[in-house]
């Protein structure tokens, strides 16, 4: 820990023209939602849309140093931006490897950055295997994104800004996949502000920093999709897991239905874009999963925006039906000319708008002659839609709400 403290300083130093120093601002929405004063880090304005650039920068910067010839990562996306970035502004030579299921936008943004990408495996720790085939043959240098003392170190010079941007610190929230950034916020605050509580975050489908604490050992798990598809991975490293195991005050693990209303509301209120791996801490908040932080002021780390447009898509329809303003209705109707344009004349009447309708006639549920109709809608309010229903009752059709 101490070491990653001391390389942090120096970090600070070599990155600081080349990043953001990113806003902490307290969001007064999301106090009143978790009954505490939440100041939101925007890591997700950092340059490439993300922390993972700091400790990329630092590493680079090293090895650049040391006459490199060239560097490869493997990553799911964010380091990935981060050391082709990196490896652009030091002038390398960069090879990526990312997993297939890595979305296109962060594919097409690492190629922008200059880098060679090779898709390989499925998540991180398929990918890895074959960057460190590349980097051996090569001989070049592989970047590790989580286990590492120099990425740790770059990752800690957000810690450092905290300490600037806000005088009393009682509580930071992290989100963990390797754990990187979590023991770089660890190593400078727990020196710097020992009393103030570091709590980790990770997806319940993958939750290896947690059980491997509970086991006392790095175990592995079988992670399963994620909208936090940055925190994904197998298991941690050996260095990370040696300064979190021993200093982190808790880790809670949150669902894909918190983590998805967490983007929505950070969209809707904040008006900023999160991915679902930053998203997690606000996540652990407004979902009470953390205790003992009435009236206490809590960092929660927004790391990264570089959101896969389809998702957010679906993380928007999601919230927007979790909060009734959209809703699906249903019902089987007569399959004859006329009907939907009657069914369409009364949802018009109580200015609603039709975003999707699905038809289907054939199936065993389905009576003769008739059609299954399913109806997504944008609302006024609640009481529009229970007025729907009752007019399209009265004009023969039986309609329900789709919970």
């Amino acid at each position: 820990m101490e070491e990653v403290y001391n390389r942090s300083k120096v970090a600070l130093e070599v990155i600081r023209n080349y990043i953001h120093t990113t806003p902490l601002d307290v969001s007064i929405t999301f106090s009143k939602m978790s009954g505490c004063r939440v100041y939101l880090k925007y890591e997700n304005l950092q340059k490439t849309g993300s922390f993972k650039v700091r400790g990329a920068l630092f590493k680079t910067h090293n090895v650049y140093s040391e006459g490199t010839k060239g560097i490869v990562a493997a990553s799911a996306g964010n380091h990935a931006q981060g050391v082709a970035f990196a490896a652009k502004i030091f002038g390398l030579r960069s090879v990526i490897v990312m997993p297939i299921t890595t979305p296109i936008s962060k594919i097409e943004a690492t190629i922008g950055y200059g880098a060679e990408v090779i898709l390989h495996g499925n998540i991180f720790d398929e990918a890895e295997s074959l960057a460190l085939n590349i980097a051996n043959e090569k001989h070049y240098t592989y970047i590790h994104p989580f286990n590492d003392i120099d990425i740790i170190a770059g990752q800690a010079t957000i810690a450092w800004e905290l300490l600037k941007q806000l005088e009393n610190i009682d509580v930071v929230v992290v989100p963990i996949g390797g754990g990187g950034l979590a023991s770089g916020i660890i190593s400078v605050l727990k020196i710097v502000r020992p009393n103030t509580k570091i709590i980790g975050v990770e997806p319940s489908v993958a939750p290896k920093m947690k059980k491997s604490i509970e086991m006392k050992k790095i175990v592995q798990v079988d992670a399963r999709p994620s909208l936090a598809d940055s925190l994904i991975v197998k298991r941690v490293g050996e260095i990370t897991f040696k300064i979190i195991s021993s200093t982190i005050d808790e880790i809670v693990t949150v669902d894909e239905d918190e983590i998805a209303h967490s983007m929505y509301l950070l969209l809707e209120r904040a008006k900023t874009l999160v991915e679902g791996a930053g998203a997690s801490t606000l996540a652990a908040l407004i979902s009470g999963k953390i205790q003992g932080i009435e009236n206490k002021n809590v960092v929660a780390i927004l790391t990264g925006g570089n959101a896969d447009l389809t998702s957010i898509y679906r993380v928007i329809i999601r919230g927007l039906l979790k909060h009734g303003k959209m809703v699906k209705i249903y019902g089987y109707v007569p399959d004859t000319p006329g009907t939907l344009y009657r069914i369409t004349e009364v949802i018009a009447k109580h200015r609603c708008n039709i975003v999707d309708i699905r038809h289907e006639r054939f199936g065993e549920r389905i009576p003769l002659l008739y059609t299954y109709i399913e109806i997504l809608l944008e609302i006024p309010s609640r009481e529009a839609v229970n007025s729907i229903i009752n007019d399209l009752q009265k004009s023969g059709f039986e309609f329900h709400i789709n919970m």
